[in-house]
């Protein structure tokens, strides 16, 4: 068997049921570095952990970037390739998540790059919440009249319009911050920036967002 095979096959036993015996008894107290170090010394069952714990927000980001739901698993399951591949080379001397996106933005970016010619799905995921009522877009908010729903619908869709046609860092920069809740620190360790820097680029980016959408604040 060849190597991408194995490496394939050891992603896709990675995504068994949370609380499956390839999982028992990681996690508890560790911190994703340390349960990161176990799986470079070969604990499969730690690698097994981190892909369940990180997949749904990996294909998240992805997703937000890609805005194609078979691109955005796709590159989810290149980024948790590229982890164990890389799981050799891996040192704590950074957060796990901060190593983690880093290899998540590196494969968006140049996938958004390859692909900026191409049309991309016109669609919104039904399961992401709107990020101030929390209500998703599956089923109507029976708290609101049909016309106050089509305006939210129509508000969810213009933000994230809004988000996809930021320079390339700033929508990096919201994406992490305002979707996967990742502190200006994160952030900046992520993009290699300073962290005043990414508060620069962050305020530029949310200052550009207050503007052009000033009919649905």
């Amino acid at each position: 068997m060849g190597t991408a095979a194995l490496d394939q096959g050891m992603l896709m036993a990675a995504t068994t049921p949370s609380g499956s015996p390839l999982t028992a008894g990681v996690g508890g107290a560790d911190s994703d570095a340390e349960i990161m170090l176990r799986a470079k010394a070969g604990d499969q069952s730690a690698f097994d952990y981190l892909v369940q714990k990180y997949r749904r927000p990996i294909v998240s980001f992805m997703y937000r970037m890609a805005r194609n739901t078979a691109a955005a698993e796709d590159l989810a399951q290149e980024v948790f390739l590229r982890v164990y591949r890389s799981r050799a080379s891996y040192e704590a001397s950074a957060k796990f998540t901060t190593w983690l996106y880093r290899i998540a933005t590196n494969l968006a970016v140049n996938h958004a790059r390859d692909t900026r010619h191409e049309r991309p799905e016109v669609t919104v995921s039904l399961d992401e919440p709107d990020e101030e009522s929390g209500a998703t877009l599956e089923l109507p908010d029976a708290s609101l009249t049909a016309e106050q729903d089509l305006v939210r619908r129509e508000r969810m869709m213009a933000i994230r319009r809004k988000v996809e046609a930021l320079p390339e860092q700033q929508r990096l920069a919201v994406i992490m911050h305002k979707y996967q809740q990742m502190d200006y620190r994160e952030i900046a360790e992520v993009l290699k920036k300073s962290e005043s820097a990414t508060k620069s680029l962050l305020f530029r980016a949310y200052e550009t967002l207050r503007e052009q959408l000033k009919e649905f604040v």
